[in-house]
Formats: C-alpha cells, structure tokens, sequence
C-alpha cells in the first residue's frame, strides 16, 4: 500500500505539471492578445501641433488651405497614347485632407490621389509665368505613400508657359519644361529628372532623361524631394533634406545636351583589300607525322577483370511478381497481358548482372583533329573604321540651365495605389526659403511620424533561449516544456538520435510509463492477494523494459553529448535568427 501511495502521488503530479504547462501557454496566449488590443486603442504618443500657414513668399507656394480649388483643376481630357488605339480618360478622382497613416500635424492637409488602377491629372496655373534665366531655379514638395507604391508615379510636371496652356485641358500631351520625382513600377524605382531641351538649329524639343538617377524612397512617412539647378548648369537632388546625386547638365543627361562635333562619314566604306584579321593559321605549320586522328577518345579497358560476384546468368530486369493482371483486360482485345518488369532484387548486393563486358577509359592515343597553330597576321591593318567629317547638326549650347518660360505646375500619373498625398510644393529661387520651409513643415513631421511608427511597431518577441541555457529553479514549467519541445522535435527524425542527444527526458518518459504500468499492477493487487499470473508477466516485462530503458540512456548519454550541443544550436540559431 506504501508503495501505491507514492507511485499515485507520482502520477498525480506528473499530470499536474502538463497540465500547468497547458494552462501557462493558454495565458501566454490571453496576455498576448490583450496586449495586442490595448496597443492598438492607442491613438497617439506624440503631442500634435496644429497648422498654421506659412509666411514663405514664392512665385508658386502651395500647402492646400481652404482655397485651394480655385488654383487646381481637376483634368477630364483624353490621354494620348501613340502606341495603342485605345484612349484613355482622366477618370482618377482629387481629394484635399488630412492624411490617414501617421498624422503628424492638425489640420494640416494635402492633395490626395483616391483611387487606385486609374489615370490622374489635376494642374495650378501660376499667377505668373517663372522664367528662372540668371536664377537658380528650386523645385521642392512633400510626398506621403500613405498605401505604399508597388507601381506608379508620383512625380510632378512643370508646364510650359505658352498660348496651349490657357486653352485646353491638361493631358500627357501638354508641353512641359521639368518633370521630377519618384517613379517605382517593377524594376523601376527612380527619382525623375527630366529636361525639355530645345534645339537651336530644328526648333524641336527633345527630352534630356538624368543618368543614373537616385531610389525614390518608398515609405508611409512624409518625404521631402528638392532640386536645384544653378546657371552654371549644375544641379543637386535632396531628399528629406540630403543630397543624393550632383552633376552638370552638359554632361550627367542623355541623350547629351550637345551633338557631337564629328560624325562618322555614312558614305565610306570598308576597301576590299582591308585586312582586319589579327591572327591568322601558321601557314608553314605541318600536322605531326605520328598524330592519328582517327584514334578514339575511349578505348576497351584490356586489363579489367570480371567482379567474382558477377552473376551473368541472372537478368537485370524481371517481372514485377507483385504486378497484377488488371480485372479489365481483355486478351482478345488487348493481347497477352505482360507484367511489367523491376531491378533484379538478386543484383542489388552484387557487382552485376547479365553478360558481363569491359569497361572503357581514356584512349591515351587520342589527339583528335590536328590544327596549326595561330600567329600575328603581318598584313593586318587594324579595325576599319568610316572617316570622321564635320556634323551638319552640330550646334552648342552652353546654358541649358536657361529653361523654358514655366506657366503651370501638373501632376499628371498613374498608380496602382491610392491616398498618395502631396503638400507643400514650392517652386521658386530660394535656396534659404527651401531650406526654412523644410524647418517649418517637413522637420516637425518627420519627427512625430517616426515616433508614431515607432510606438505602434509590434515588438519584436524575445531572442528564445536555447533550452541547453535554461536553468530548472528560474522557471520549471517552461524548462520541461522546452526540453520536450526539443526531444520530439528530434524524435520524429531519428528516435535513436533523439535518446542520444537528451537522455534525460528519454529516462523520464521511461520512468513516467514505468510508474503508469506500476500504478495499473498495484491497483490490480489491492483487489487481489494473489495476482493472475498474466499480470505477475506483464510486471516483469515492464521491469525488464524500464532496465533496459535505463541502460541505453545511459550508454547514450556518454557518445551523445557532442553531437546534442550541435543540434541544440542549430535549433536554437534556426528559432531565435531574423524573419527572412
């Protein structure tokens, strides 16, 4: 009775810690969503100014106050494509709010894209046309991907000022001056500086597209794009107030500003006497007189000997004896049925079976096809090349930083996402009030949106330790439950391995079926002075078992500790490692 006793309380407090460990995850699980539900009823870490307008005085400054539409207007035209037939309309819808993600600033508002897969196009005419000859010329704005963008633009053009631009709707066809900004689509993922240039000899325009452009940056947080173009034709590109890329535009743009001065002559051709060959075959070379070039690359392996363990009369395919004649054949209709044939299973364990033939290997008489060898060819005149002669084309012009008169401001895209905001676009021939308009919009946002975003990122779970580290009197419950976690883990690879690598949860599964099977004899003997003999039996074996459990643990602990730390860590690196 002593004896039952224990082995009950045993089993009673085996039971209780599952149990326990159960429970503990169910309230892993319970803090874990009430955590998720209390972050999420945040609205807001930060203290929000309100919006106030600006005092900065340009030729076009824009931060879309209560008046705006009746500087904007929304384009209904037809969009122009030269490569289909198919015409598309401006049907994309306007919209000027407070943004959704990551507000920073009350009642501070922006022009917003609203819908997605649609065709945009809304313009501001200036009040009057901006001719940035002997000035620097400053473009700056505000762009938030409030949905991100996988693909469309969000880049503005600056029209050209001209009798077109007051009379019809702005479209893709409406002559601009600049575009710039950022443009992701597929591969694509650029901050647009384009230039019309004009050409002083045709008259013709021709688009001058910025080589190597900068990434556009692809955040929900407010970000700042400026550009500047000097008179010395230099230029930078900021963003969020850092220089990304600076260049001339003579020389960082293509196709260049300026021709080249001489072109190839299109009516010189090649002499026929012009040798452009720089080697030649040895024509003094002769083949060897012991070079065979009918010799094979292989060759019958003379010295080989048949394998004592090859089995010449046995085939190496043989019926399958496990291959039924299906109950539908029919072998009037389908012939004799033939069972389909498998590997010789009497050829597995030997060298071979069947007719027993040499190998081959490498003929070392084999040279193959003779050639001479090459030389310098002593009549080559090097690579042709057609005569230069002046380009009739050629003009120069050294002040392209000279734009075009600009009338308008456009934003004129398309993108597969909505709720793309634009704010604070200032275009003008102040470094200094760029720089002060940042300070006063772009710097206050930035600072409350990233610390927004940063208090409402999920935190990151804790590094799990490697259950190797664990210590049982820290926390006993999540000891157990790691070491199980890991022996199962291990087990339903490689059961053997898995004894080999945590002997001790082995024991103790051993022990815990033990003490079960134990419980079950002792409960049987209290009904009974003299158990059935099937029951003495079934003790025995389940003594004999725990022994013998007891010994391999034990021989295995002693050749698996090395390879049980190896795993530890490879499971421990694979768990507490960076999501790819």
């Amino acid at each position: 009775m002593r004896l039952n006793g224990a082995l009950t309380t045993a089993l009673y407090s085996s039971a209780l810690l599952l149990s326990q460990v159960q429970a503990d995850e169910a309230d892993d699980a319970a803090e874990s969503s009430t955590t998720s539900v209390a972050e999420s009823s945040t609205t807001s870490v930060v203290e929000k100014p309100t919006f106030t307008p600006s005092n900065i005085q340009a030729p076009f400054f824009e931060q879309f106050t209560d008046d705006w539409n009746s500087r904007w207007s929304p384009s209904h035209a037809k969009k122009e494509d030269s490569k289909t037939d198919e015409e598309w309309a401006y049907v994309g819808e306007w919209a000027v709010e407070e943004p959704t993600v990551l507000k920073a600033i009350e009642g501070d508002k922006g022009l917003v894209v609203k819908n997605p897969a649609a065709h945009h196009a809304i313009s501001a005419k200036f009040p009057k046309k901006i001719d940035n000859r002997g000035k620097t010329l400053v473009v700056q704005y505000e762009v938030k991907l409030q949905n991100g963008l996988e693909c469309g633009g969000a880049y503005m053009k600056l029209l050209q000022d001209n009798k077109k631009l007051h009379a019809e709707e702005f479209s893709n066809a409406s002559p601009y001056v600049i575009m710039f900004g950022p443009d992701k689509c597929g591969a694509t993922n650029k901050v647009h500086f384009i230039f019309k240039h004009k050409n002083p000899r045709t008259g013709e325009y021709e688009e001058k597209h910025l080589k190597s452009a900068p990434m556009a940056q692809i955040s929900k947080k407010t970000t700042l794009y400026t550009l500047i173009v000097k008179e010395d034709n230099d230029f930078e590109i900021l963003v969020d107030g850092e220089s990304k890329k600076k260049g001339s535009l003579l020389e960082d743009f293509t196709p260049a500003v300026n021709p080249e001065r001489e072109i190839d002559d299109p009516k010189d051709t090649k002499p026929e006497d012009w040798v452009d060959e720089a080697r030649i075959p040895d024509p003094e070379a002769t083949k060897p007189e012991d070079w065979d070039e009918d010799a094979p690359f292989e060759v019958v392996d003379e010295e080989a000997t048949k394998p004592d363990d090859w089995l010449e009369d046995e085939p190496s395919m043989v019926p399958d004896p496990e291959a039924e004649k299906p109950e539908d054949w029919d072998d009037e209709e389908d012939g004799d049925w033939i069972p389909p044939t498998v590997p010789n299973p009497k050829c597995e364990e030997v060298s071979g079976c069947g007719k027993w033939e040499p190998p081959t290997k490498k003929n070392p008489d084999h040279k193959g096809k003779w050639t001479p060898e090459y030389i310098d060819n002593p009549a080559y005149k090097g690579v042709w090349k057609p005569r230069k002669i002046p380009n009739p084309d050629y003009f120069e012009d050294k002040t392209p930083a000279k734009f075009e008169p600009m009338g308008a401001i456009g934003f004129e895209i398309w993108t597969m996402q909505s709720d793309i905001m634009f704010d604070n676009i200032y275009i003008g021939h102040s470094v200094e009030d760029a720089e002060k308009l940042k300070a006063e919009t772009f710097d206050v946002k930035h600072a409350i949106e990233k610390a927004e975003e940063d208090a409402t990122k999920p935190k990151p779970s804790e590094k799990k330790e490697s259950p190797m580290d664990l210590n049982f009197m820290d926390d006993p419950v999540h000891y157990i439950r790691e070491k199980v976690d890991l022996f199962w883990t291990i087990a339903k690879n490689d059961p053997v391995q898995a004894i080999k690598f945590m002997p001790e949860v082995a024991g103790g599964i051993g022990a815990l079926a033990v003490t079960i099977i134990a419980l079950l004899v002792g409960i049987v003997g209290m009904t009974s002075a003299s158990p059935p003999p099937q029951v003495k039996k079934a003790a025995e074996k389940a003594k004999q078992s725990a022994m013998d459990t007891k010994d391999q643990v034990v021989d295995a602990a002693s050749s698996g500790a090395d390879r049980a730390q190896a795993e530890i860590n490879k499971r421990t690196t694979r768990s507490s490692g960076p999501a790819e």
